[in-house]
């Protein structure tokens, strides 16, 4: 599969009827939860688990997505999303990159990209990124 960026992290899955919707096809809103999926999964790969969140009582949330749907995927799809960190400023935020792809034809179905900020989990208060943080996530930036 050819993606806009190298080295992406990769999820595969099929299309489940739980997806559709009214017109028969994927509901957006279920393009941003597998966004939020893979964001997950990329993050444990890189050994920063929700426990080790907790553990440094800090969380790395959503300050801003934008989501560009460009075609529609159905019911029995074979979809491959691809996620990249893109920016990880060293101090309070850090982008993704996200490029969703329907495997038999290679068409690009979704773009996205959101920023995360980092807070405290404790209090939700603004906090710098730990250490562990600006090692794992700014050693994992792609350039664009």
């Amino acid at each position: 599969m050819e993606w806009a960026l190298p080295e992406p992290f990769v999820m595969e899955f099929d299309v489940t009827d739980e997806a559709i919707d009214a017109y028969r096809h994927v509901n957006n809103s279920e393009y941003l939860r597998w966004v939020e999926q893979i964001s997950w999964a990329h993050s444990e790969a890189l050994g920063l688990t929700l426990e080790r969140y907790r553990e440094l009582d800090r969380a790395m949330v959503v300050h801003r997505h934008e989501l560009d749907y460009l075609a529609p995927s159905y019911e029995g799809d074979r979809l491959q999303l691809a996620t990249w960190i893109v920016a990880c400023d060293g101090r309070f935020s850090l982008t993704r990159r996200f490029q969703l792809k329907r495997k038999h034809d290679a068409k690009t179905l979704l773009r996205a990209r959101t920023r995360f900020a980092c807070v405290a989990l404790s209090s939700g208060r603004p906090m710098r990124l730990p250490d562990e943080y600006r090692r794992l996530y700014g050693d994992a930036v792609v350039v664009e």
